[in-house]
């Protein structure tokens, strides 16, 4: 993976901050995490406040427990959520090996955290009940803020972000929902999310947020289906192995409708031919994580026997990037996005030498977040996408 671009760590301790009629909408400060006071350094670096919430995308090149302790430590009273990434987005676009701090507004954004703990027994009665409360709770709170939506952070390592999303999509209603499965680099090994000041596994925190300012959820890819189908045949859906393809041994049978052999498949591979299923009358990536060492696929979400997948084909993605984010303007440019960018886009990016241009890309449209094992809008889990909020001045009249 690429090493911090130089003018990042010369600004590291630079703050940003999008404006509206009323001030600062939000603030946001970075820094590279091998700076021995990083915690200390970026909460300073944020300003005074006040603040509702902190969103901290933190490189997993570091003590993530112990920065979480001492971001929070140095940031008494103010509420924190976070994760671990596969690479981050700053003001000036890709990064690595840095820590992204966005701080929302006290002004403009009421946030309640919800933190969810063992994904793994999920009751989804009791976390729809405390969904309703925060909403109800946030709208008693500001009945003159109009915007609202959710924002999810979950263990990208923890399998369990279909049955996730699923869970927490009768306690929406009307509020639209993205967020990100925590990274690891190319490691796949630990992914922790952020709760105050504590780091956490098997677990996710939603943030439901109320503002003033006009918010729009997107969700956005570059792919295009073909006409090449092939039929899963054997699986283990709880682990998200596909073992058969089309009656054959899952990964030669994806490396032979590529031409490949299975020796050839890498990262870069599943990035270049991604799989797509049809839900809704639309299609959706199944994105290929690694072959294991039997010749099985392991994949980055949901996946069963008698799915049909198509392969898809990407568009170029550096001119769709740059319609898709230009589209999120009409009618005026947003304050700043906060995305959610699957490790796929990067590492498609990366081999077809379009990295810098990306970050170029993300950096004129004031993209801020991370990179992603994962992708969640709404009610489903969604792989090789980039979801987000654009977040726009307030009305001067609001």
């Amino acid at each position: 993976m690429p090493q911090p671009r130089p003018e990042s760590l010369a600004a590291a301790l630079a703050a940003t901050r999008a404006t509206g009629a009323a001030g600062a909408v939000m603030t946001t400060a970075t820094i590279p995490v091998n700076d021995p006071q990083a915690p200390e350094r970026l909460a300073a670096a944020l300003g005074p406040g006040p603040f509702s919430c902190v969103i901290c995308f933190v490189s997993p090149d570091t003590d993530v427990e112990a920065f979480a302790r001492r971001f929070a430590a140095a940031l008494p009273g103010v509420a924190l959520m976070g994760c671990t990434t596969a690479g981050e987005i700053s003001p000036e676009g890709y990064a690595e090996g840095e820590a992204v701090a966005i701080a929302l507004s006290q002004d403009h954004f009421a946030v309640d955290l919800i933190p969810i703990h063992d994904l793994a027994h999920l009751r989804p009665e009791d976390l729809i009940g405390r969904m309703i409360r925060a909403r109800a709770s946030l709208m008693r709170d500001h009945p003159g803020w109009d915007h609202e939506f959710a924002f999810l952070v979950v263990d990208g390592l923890s399998v369990r972000e279909d049955a996730l999303t699923a869970a927490l999509a009768p306690g929406l209603g009307p509020v639209p929902l993205f967020g990100g499965s925590a990274g690891d680099g190319t490691r796949f090994e630990r992914t922790l999310v952020i709760h105050g000041a504590k780091a956490m596994q098997d677990a996710a925190v939603l943030a439901m947020v109320r503002t003033d300012c006009r918010a729009r959820v997107f969700s956005l890819d570059h792919l295009r289906p073909t006409e090449r189908r092939m039929v899963v045949t054997e699986a283990d859906p709880a682990r998200r192995i596909v073992r058969q393809i089309n009656a054959e041994p899952a990964a030669r049978e994806y490396a032979r409708l590529l031409g490949l052999d299975p020796w050839q498949l890498d990262t870069f591979t599943f990035a270049a031919h991604p799989v797509v299923v049809r839900i809704g009358g639309k299609h959706h990536v199944r994105a290929i994580q690694q072959v294991a060492p039997n010749g099985d696929l392991v994949f980055f979400s949901a996946i069963d026997e008698g799915v049909v997948l198509t392969l898809a084909e990407p568009q170029d993605m550096v001119a769709h990037l740059d319609h898709a984010l230009a589209g999120l303007a009409q009618g005026g440019a947003p304050a700043a996005v906060l995305a959610c960018d699957c490790i796929l886009r990067r590492m498609e990016a990366m081999e077809k030498q379009r990295f810098g241009a990306l970050s170029e890309v993300l950096r004129k449209h004031r993209v801020l977040g991370f990179s992603t094992y994962g992708e969640q809008v709404n009610s489903m889990h969604v792989n090789q996408t980039m979801t987000g909020v654009a977040l726009y001045p307030p009305d001067p009249a609001a």
